[in-house]
């Protein structure tokens, strides 16, 4: 995401590494020529990656000692990796899913993917800091290698908190559904007497009158199949519940990691702190994301165009980019369309001009994305 030079005008060396569970290929790239200097496999912990610099020095005394780390899942597997190299100073590729390589008979190796990502580095006009970075000057730097201002230490680990946070309440709203979906699906297939205590409830109601049904009741006790019917209600509506309230405690906690961040972004029209949360975790740090229309190409909200012919003006939607991001700015456009005037203002005066909901809520995304943007990189109003 960071503009920089090309990376073979700029280092001496760089290393590839092809990342896994439990173990790291390295494969030293001769910056001029593309070549294969060296390679090495380590295990991926504390000693794997002290012996990895080790590897780096000795190649930098034959190689020079300029060098760049193209590290492919650096928010996965590579993370510790990553991490490591941060601490020491060294400069940090973030690699994407890497562009599909012609292999030659079908190879496939961890030594040539090591390689492979290395040479895509060289090859790439454009190359991305990972997300936790925290240094802003590096060994690159020394000759015109520039990475982003990065962030704090600090910021930097509230930042991975609330990615992890984001997750595990995720995944707990996701349970949740799915347990309310099997609580209904089973009051559909219970025996009468089940169904007729709870028929015709709403969904909250229904969660909360399935939790109270007693097992051990005389009703309750007339067959097997009734008896089991009211043991599995119970324990699918008490997983609701819990789960649901386990998600709002994981929200609570993001609300208060995003209020020491960036507290700026809760006063915005239609973001809370699901939302901001997930944006602050794409975004980063000042510097990652080098422009605003590039923020928006992440956000997968630029459009793609799609001429042909006589006509000019046609774009398709990105279906790239981060999802979850493109989430958010959804989230906080369907808000404003229902409750900011002049949102709702601008999206009738659209469709008079004869565009769709989609291409309007498209639109309305790209807007968002911008002022973010540059809200973002602007900075806090406090230090966090």
């Amino acid at each position: 995401m960071t503009s920089v030079d090309k990376l073979a005008d700029v280092v001496d060396v760089v290393i590839g590494v092809d990342t896994h569970t439990h173990s790291h290929a390295a494969a030293a790239i001769d910056a001029r020529t593309g070549g294969v200097i060296a390679e090495i496999s380590i295990e991926a912990d504390a000693d794997g990656y002290a012996e990895l610099v080790d590897f780096a020095d000795e190649i930098a005394q034959s190689h020079g000692a300029l060098r760049a780390w193209a590290i492919e899942g650096t928010a996965s597997h590579g993370r510790g990796l990553a991490v490591h190299l941060d601490t020491l100073g060294e400069y940090v590729i973030e690699l994407d899913r890497p562009e599909r390589a012609h292999r030659r008979g079908g190879v496939k190796s961890d030594p040539a993917d090591a390689i492979r990502a290395g040479r895509e580095a060289l090859s790439r006009e454009r190359v991305g800091t990972p997300r936790g970075a925290t240094r802003g000057a590096t060994r690159g730097a020394t000759r015109g290698a520039t990475r982003g201002a990065g962030s704090d230490p600090e910021v930097a680990r509230i930042r991975q908190a609330l990615a992890t946070l984001l997750m595990a309440r995720r995944s707990a709203v996701q349970a949740a559904g799915d347990a309310r979906r099997q609580l209904f699906s089973a009051v559909i297939t219970a025996p009468e007497p089940v169904r007729a205590r709870l028929r015709g409830l709403q969904a909250t109601t229904l969660v909360a009158a399935a939790a109270k049904l007693r097992a051990n009741a005389a009703w309750a006790q007339v067959d097997i199949e009734t008896a089991t019917a009211v043991h599995c209600l119970r324990l699918l509506a008490r997983r609701v519940g819990d789960l649901t309230e386990e998600a709002d405690q994981l929200e609570k906690q993001i609300k208060t990691l995003v209020k020491a961040w960036r507290a700026d972004l809760l006063e915005l029209f239609g973001v809370g702190p699901i939302t901001a949360a997930t944006i602050l975790c794409a975004w980063a740090h000042p510097g990652r994301i080098h422009s605003e229309a590039a923020f928006a190409k992440l956000a997968g909200v630029s459009p793609i165009e799609a001429t042909s012919g006589q006509i000019h003006t046609r774009h398709r939607l990105n279906r790239y980019g981060d999802r979850r991001l493109n989430c958010a700015l959804h989230t906080i456009t369907i808000t404003r369309q229902r409750h900011d005037p002049t949102t709702r203002a601008y999206t009738e005066r659209r469709t008079t001009q004869g565009k769709n909901p989609r291409e309007i809520r498209r639109c309305l995304k790209r807007y968002i994305a911008r002022d973010l943007y540059r809200i973002l990189q602007a900075g806090p109003p406090t230090t966090p």
